[in-house]
């Protein structure tokens, strides 16, 4: 296979976090209803930290963030094995009549925010959930669509979209690996 391919360097995937932050406040963050954010375990979360303090910089505007990890809530929870590795979920405030906006590294098939959706109902109701991706890479199996996309890319079944964020990798970027077409 191929050596990856960059798509977006540290510069760029800062730009992106911005332009992706201004549309989060101009859909969501105005009017009567708390604007939340929720990050999917593991990069979701750090993106989702990353996009509330660009909106308290340029917004003024408080945005609690929460995460998700969503190991028990999937539907091929049966091939993880004995014993998956669950990371924390942790929604500290009130979602009722909130506007939520999960977030999340990479879209591909749509199954982990099936399961997302899943698990943030067990924490109440909100009045509306959108989702904010860094990369779309296309090839979904379920009906759902972004609100918020970064950056959309076609990638081949069998090829990968890798997220680095410089909390967890040292690095910020995002690489293809497998052929894609921007």
């Amino acid at each position: 296979m191929p050596a990856p391919r960059p798509l977006l360097d540290a510069k760029a995937m800062e730009r992106t976090l911005k332009r992706m932050a201004d549309q989060i406040v101009e859909l969501y963050g105005g009017g009567d209803r708390p604007l939340v954010l929720v990050g999917i375990q593991r990069r979701g979360v750090q993106l989702a930290n990353r996009l509330a303090r660009i909106i308290k910089e340029h917004e003024g505007l408080d945005v609690p963030q929460g995460a998700l990890d969503i190991t028990l809530y999937r539907d091929d929870l049966q091939t993880v094995g004995p014993r998956p590795l669950v990371g924390a979920t942790d929604v500290p405030w009130q979602l009722e009549g909130s506007n939520c906006v999960i977030v999340d590294d990479v879209l591909y098939t749509g199954r982990t925010v099936r399961a997302a959706l899943d698990e943030l109902a067990d924490f109440g109701r909100p009045a509306r959930i959108a989702l904010a991706v860094l990369v779309d890479r296309g090839g979904r199996e379920l009906p759902i669509q972004p609100d918020i996309v970064g950056k959309t890319v076609d990638v081949p079944r069998g090829g990968r979209v890798d997220v680095q964020v410089v909390e967890l990798d040292g690095t910020d970027g995002v690489t293809v690996q497998g052929g894609a077409t921007a």
